[in-house]
């Protein structure tokens, strides 16, 4: 999605701070405060030297900006902060309304805002660190960049609802991986792909959810968060449980989130050895 145009650079800086979560801008308001009184109220020297007019002059100029930014400063960073929690719940309440509903039109009845905020929630409820794109101008497509275990995944979405995606999307995304270093990549709508499309993506570091499986993927991921112990009888009653869950529970493949199976590398220094293996093998390579 194209971004709109920043008009100023105090609304740079509101997007910045409402990129961190909320308390961060809190923080930062609160140490901006600080650090700016404690130079607007510094006394100026009431005399000069030779050679000190200039560095006067700067001092007073820096004490006067201090002045008003000791309020402007503050004021930008909560504005910030409040954005970041307001998106955080926005995320939480698109993934309940959506995860509850067994509608098949649930998808189709939200902005290409609320669609990139709710498919980022599913991914952070992954295990994924997820950074929203809110750059100016062009994007390359990309609407959500994902970093797990140190690798890098790029995430283009699209909110669809008489199109279906075809293969100029999917290949510009896997152009743009390429550029930007990135491990595997995600095209997510809430309609369908094209057979082309699909074609083009197998085979290739890219996974293709169109609108059912991204329904039932965020359900699956609300469904393990929800499952984890939130009190002591229930951490209690799993406790004989947690070495054998431990052996058998798989994980998600790092590059396309699918289930993993247990192999045994058949060469090799590792010959004999188990490991973990994407299911989709050999249209995907991830181990673990």
């Amino acid at each position: 999605m194209a971004r709109r145009k920043k008009t100023s650079p105090a609304e740079d800086m509101v997007d910045l701070i409402a990129l961190l979560p909320w308390y961060v801008g809190v923080f930062l308001a609160v140490a901006g405060y600080l650090l700016l009184h404690r130079i607007a109220i510094a006394p100026l020297p009431s005399a000069f030297g030779p050679g000190e007019v200039g560095n006067a002059m700067v001092g007073a100029v820096g004490r006067g900006l201090a002045t008003g930014g000791q309020y402007i400063v503050p004021i930008l960073c909560l504005a910030g902060a409040a954005i970041s929690a307001w998106r955080r719940h926005a995320r939480r309440s698109l993934m309940d309304n959506v995860t509850r509903s067994d509608a098949p039109d649930i998808l189709d009845d939200m902005s290409w805002r609320e669609f990139e905020m709710l498919v980022g929630e599913g991914f952070r409820l992954q295990g994924y660190q997820v950074a929203e794109n809110f750059e100016a101008g062009p994007d390359d497509g990309i609407d959500l960049t994902l970093r797990k275990n140190g690798e890098k995944y790029l995430v283009q979405c699209k909110q669809w609802r008489a199109f279906k995606v075809g293969v100029p999307v999917v290949r510009e995304l896997y152009g743009v991986m390429t550029a930007k270093g990135a491990v595997g990549g995600f095209v997510v709508t809430s309609g369908r792909f094209t057979p082309e499309a699909e074609a083009f993506a197998s085979g290739r570091n890219l996974r293709l959810l169109d609108g059912p499986q991204l329904h039932r993927l965020l359900k699956q991921a609300r469904g393990s968060a929800s499952a984890r112990p939130d009190d002591g009888n229930r951490a209690g009653q799993a406790t004989n449980a947690a070495p054998q869950a431990a052996k058998t529970a798989a994980p998600s493949c790092p590059r396309c989130a699918q289930p993993m199976v247990r192999r045994t590398a058949r060469k090799g220094a590792n010959a004999g050895q188990e490991f973990w293996g994407c299911s989709s093998y050999p249209r995907c390579r991830g181990t673990a």
